[in-house]
């Protein structure tokens, strides 16, 4: 369901196609809340259904536009302001991790290596688009504001998870 007001919120920003809004998504929300491009389009002809969009303009090749409706907004507010948190973090990396005793020791230290070169390459990718927004290369809007906190996140998580990526990669030596 998150997925919904993630693409609400991001049309309360103003007008886009699916194509923009799910680059948009993809540069700025995926390392949260993940989703793929088919996913992206299938909600947003829900929440059009749904009347939370409707389609602002149709262009070439029957681009469509979308923006939110008052309805829509007035949703995205009421999620941001009255609903409880779901804290569940989900991670697929972390379940494969309990089960390692399952597979040989080069096969977890192979797995781990890879885990912790992702991990970095992400949070570095984060890092890098936290500092373009603190020189002020997005401009200095609420919706910057905002955008820079989940960044921050984002970087945060991932080079944790390379931490601990290499972490295990270590005490898995010193057996």
């Amino acid at each position: 369901m998150t997925l919904r007001y993630g693409l609400l919120g991001l049309l309360a920003e103003g007008p886009a196609s699916g194509y923009d809004i799910t680059k948009r998504f993809q540069e700025t929300l995926a390392a949260v809340w993940p989703a793929s491009h088919p996913q992206i389009y299938r909600e947003l002809s829900r929440l059009s259904e749904d009347g939370l969009i409707e389609v602002h303009t149709t262009g070439p090749r029957g681009r469509k536009e979308y923006k939110i409706t008052d309805s829509g907004l007035k949703e995205v507010k009421n999620w941001l302001a009255n609903s409880s948190v779901d804290h569940i973090i989900r991670s697929e990396s972390l379940i494969r991790s309990f089960f390692f005793w399952l597979i040989e020791p080069e096969e977890v230290l192979k797995h781990l290596q890879a885990e912790e070169k992702y991990f970095a390459s992400q949070a570095t990718f984060y890092e890098g688009y936290a500092a373009a927004k603190d020189r002020g290369e997005f401009g200095t809007s609420k919706q910057t504001e905002s955008a820079r906190i989940t960044v921050e996140a984002a970087a945060r998580l991932n080079r944790s998870l390379a931490e601990w990526a290499k972490w295990s990669q270590e005490k898995l030596n010193h057996k």
